[in-house]
């Protein structure tokens, strides 16, 4: 039997005091700032803002239990937001919540399946592509506070972001976040500043969200007019949840269970869509808020922001309304600040980083930006540095000839990797006409990878044999004789 003291040294480790005061400080500041970012995502939607901040309590304390990252927070998106709003707008709250429901249950089979295992595709030019446009995008969704306010917005805001600069160089034990929140609300409140306020931005529940079934048709048509709404939440949302862990693994210097977090993106949606949500994915912002500017390692923080959320809205909700906007606009300014790669646009890394490299995070960046969605940001990211790598390898095949003494025998030795791209050209590098009886090709250097580059070695050695002349193959390594061996004279059109 285990004794007392090897059972509290096998405590979890967010039972020390100061790793519990550091997660539920964090908790409070990420369910602060959920808030208002619900409340914009609801209007987003066209439902009400209890649809989107009851969707960020369930997706957070359900992912906080079954997801695959720790700390990481997962709630009401805009992402999302966009995608779900037609139906919402076209066929009502119910069916949104069904979209929901089946978006979930997508994710969740996609997780099975092991869609996550594509990350490892995800070339490093495109993450910081990736981070440097969530940095805009969540500087820019907060000019809409900025303009047409009071000019003691702007003050608010400067001495918001003053105290989070100059704070952590005293102490670490509050986050500063949450000090510049309190301290500006306490002033405007005791000052009577008029500055628009979390209550401005609308109506907050005073009850608990109910479980219950979407009360749509269960017919093949309720199937046609949400499965592409699904399929598309599943995909964005998980596409945005894998690349904010890896975002966070690289931060902490943790690896995540990224097959885990897949499925368990799934199953919140599924509770969230019962539970009458809008769903959601993993949040960048908030995320960096509860990693990096407070300091949270565990599943606490994610926990705990969900309950602070609805215990906020539903028990203090005309506490929380006074906030102001000034206060979460200087949070999340910072947020954008420490989130931009600033290393990548430093004038030594332009110049020692390949031109191709910074071209793929450009066409990132501008891609997100443009459209506002991170999914098609990096699907044309992936894309256009497939494209200049095959092209920058396409370049690297080479063909050299030598003639034996006697002259009857030419020698071709092809180095490089041999595929669509490369392979295309291959058959101009040789000289049909003028070759002697026997043409040895050797591939000892090189290595094929697809139909293609079989297809040209077929229509190789039918070149020479309309010439009588004898062409054997040589130096292939296993993988390249396998692929010829099974595809070789069986593709045509030569």
């Amino acid at each position: 039997m285990m004794s007392l003291p090897a059972v509290l040294r096998t405590r979890p480790s967010w039972l020390s005091p100061r790793v519990l005061r550091t997660e539920v400080l964090a908790g409070l500041v990420v369910a602060l700032a959920l808030i208002p970012e619900a409340i914009s995502f609801s209007i987003i939607a066209g439902v009400d803002p209890r649809v989107g901040l009851f969707a960020s309590f369930t997706m957070a304390v359900t992912i906080s239990l079954v997801g695959g990252r720790r700390a990481m927070i997962s709630a009401a998106t805009g992402a999302i937001a966009l995608v779900v709003a037609p139906v919402a707008q076209q066929h009502g709250v119910e069916y949104l919540v069904a979209t929901v429901i089946l978006g979930g249950l997508f994710q969740a089979t996609l997780g099975v399946l092991g869609v996550a295992r594509l990350m490892r595709f995800l070339p490093r030019s495109v993450m910081v592509g990736f981070v440097n446009a969530l940095a805009i995008l969540i500087f820019t969704a907060q000019l809409p506070y900025l303009t047409d306010v009071p000019w003691s917005v702007y003050a608010l805001v400067a001495v918001g972001l003053a105290l989070m600069v100059g704070l952590p160089r005293l102490t670490t034990a509050i986050p500063a976040p949450l000090v510049s929140i309190v301290a500006l609300t306490a002033f405007t409140v005791a000052a009577g500043i008029a500055v628009p306020t979390v209550g401005d931005q609308g109506e907050l529940p005073s009850t608990l969200p109910v479980l219950g079934i979407p009360a749509v048709p269960m017919t093949l048509e309720t199937l046609r007019i949400i499965a592409p709404y699904a399929l598309a939440l599943a995909l964005v949302g998980l596409m945005e949840s894998l690349m904010t862990a890896k975002l966070v693994d690289d931060i902490t210097d943790e690896h995540s269970d990224k097959t885990r977090e897949s499925w368990g993106q799934g199953v919140a949606n599924i509770v969230t869509g019962f539970f009458g949500g809008m769903g959601g994915c993993a949040m960048i912002g908030q995320t960096m808020i509860n990693v990096k500017s407070s300091g949270a390692r565990t599943r606490l923080s994610t926990f705990l922001a969900g309950v602070f959320l609805l215990v906020l809205v539903v028990t203090l909700g005309p506490v929380v309304a006074m906030i102001p906007m000034a206060a979460l606009v200087g949070v999340m300014i910072m947020v954008a600040v420490g989130t931009f790669d600033w290393h990548s646009l430093h004038p030594r890394t332009l110049r020692m980083m390949p031109k191709s490299e910074t071209a793929v995070m450009l066409a990132t960046v501008a891609v997100t930006v443009f459209t506002h969605n991170l999914a098609i940001g990096v699907v044309i990211g992936v894309v256009v540095a497939l494209v200049l790598f095959a092209h920058r390898v396409a370049h690297l095949v080479h063909v050299d000839s030598v003639l034996d003494p006697d002259g009857s025998t030419k020698i071709y030795r092809v180095t490089g990797q041999l595929f669509f791209a490369s392979s295309n050209d291959l058959v101009f590098q040789f000289d049909y006409a003028g070759d002697p009886d026997n043409v040895v090709i050797d591939l000892s250097g090189a290595h094929i990878w697809d139909a293609s580059t079989v297809a040209s070695l077929d229509a190789i050695e039918t070149k020479y044999h309309q010439r009588g002349i004898t062409v054997s193959i040589t130096g292939m390594n296993e993988p390249s004789k396998q692929r010829h061996a099974a595809l070789a004279g069986q593709l045509g059109g030569h």
